[in-house]
């Protein structure tokens, strides 16, 4: 028996209809007709509600008869809410929007500690913002998600004086994205450290002041515009890394055994290479697919090759 059947069964046992289950849970009847018809599969706060309203144990709501496995989304959902518990945050303010096509992201989230955007197989866009000392999330950070035919904007909005150097300080952000549609990323973000997990898209451009960036599991061309000083982590390479700075010195970890070919372009731009940890020869290969470009005006880029536990370990 899968969930919807389930949940389906439970409710009429109850004598409830669709419109009284969607009242005690606080959701439209839409969502309910939804979750009866396979069409998608609810939150954890709502998982947790129908369990204590019908008595069932979540198991038994996302168990099939003969024992199979929970649902991809909810486990990949538990995950991620088990990744932001175990950082010790306090407080949480979490945000939910279905997507049910591609669609074009633009997402400015303004200053931040630590931001983390994965990818995953779900249907919602989810932003969490979470903080050890801030305990009034909800009052003080409105997320805005306009939804405009084939893209979304989110924006996060600062309130009660709020300032961008106390978000730094004190506010996590991490961000959800469903893999079977996203397409074109754009994301604006001022954070200590930003990493991009899991994600497969046609082009992620950061726009971002940050001085650590982790790329783990990306595929697609990742632009990254930044004038700081950086050190970027590429867990591996899959496509491109474009890196345009003006003024700067950065340096990019791949891991040892990678195949691609290295690009300078615009004006008294660099490229130089380090073997672990030592000054190198240039080891590119000449049009390889994957592809590290530095873009800008008087800057250096400088390309590590690391075995794959040194480069792992700055993950």
């Amino acid at each position: 028996m899968t969930f919807a059947e389930k949940l389906k069964s439970i409710r009429k046992q109850a004598g409830m209809s669709q419109e009284q289950l969607a009242e005690k849970l606080g959701v439209s009847r839409q969502a309910v007709t939804k979750w009866e018809t396979n069409g998608g599969i609810p939150d954890i706060e709502n998982i947790m509600a129908i369990s204590a309203l019908f008595g069932i144990s979540i198991d038994e709501l996302l168990m099939g008869e003969n024992g199979g496995k929970k649902s991809a989304d909810f486990s990949v959902t538990a995950e991620w809410q088990k990744g932001i518990s175990e950082e010790g945050y306090l407080f949480e303010s979490i945000t939910e929007y279905d997507i049910d096509e591609p669609k074009r992201c633009d997402m400015k989230f303004g200053g931040a500690k630590k931001f983390i955007l994965s990818g995953y197989e779900g249907e919602k866009l989810r932003i969490c913002l979470a903080s050890n000392t801030l305990s009034t999330l909800q009052n003080d950070f409105k997320v805005k998600i306009d939804d405009i035919r084939k893209r979304i904007d989110v924006d996060v909005n600062r309130r009660n004086g709020v300032s961008e150097a106390s978000a730094k300080e004190a506010v996590s952000i991490f961000v959800q994205i469903p893999s079977l549609y996203a397409r074109k990323i754009e994301c604006a973000v001022n954070a200590e450290t930003v990493e991009i997990r899991a994600l497969e898209c046609e082009s992620i451009e950061l726009d971002v002041k940050t001085p650590n960036i982790i790329l783990a599991d990306v595929s697609g061309a990742v632009e990254i515009d930044c004038n700081l000083d950086m050190e970027v982590v590429c867990y591996s390479l899959k496509g491109e890394v474009a890196i345009n700075q003006v003024s700067a010195t950065s340096k990019i970890h791949i891991p040892e055994d990678t195949v691609f070919t290295a690009v300078a372009k615009g004006i008294k731009t660099s490229i130089s290479y380090e073997r672990e940890g030592r000054q190198a020869e240039r080891f590119d290969t000449p049009d390889a697919e994957n592809i590290i470009e530095l873009n800008g005006i008087k800057s250096e880029l400088v390309i590590c090759a690391d075995g794959k536990k040194e480069c792992h370990t700055y993950l």
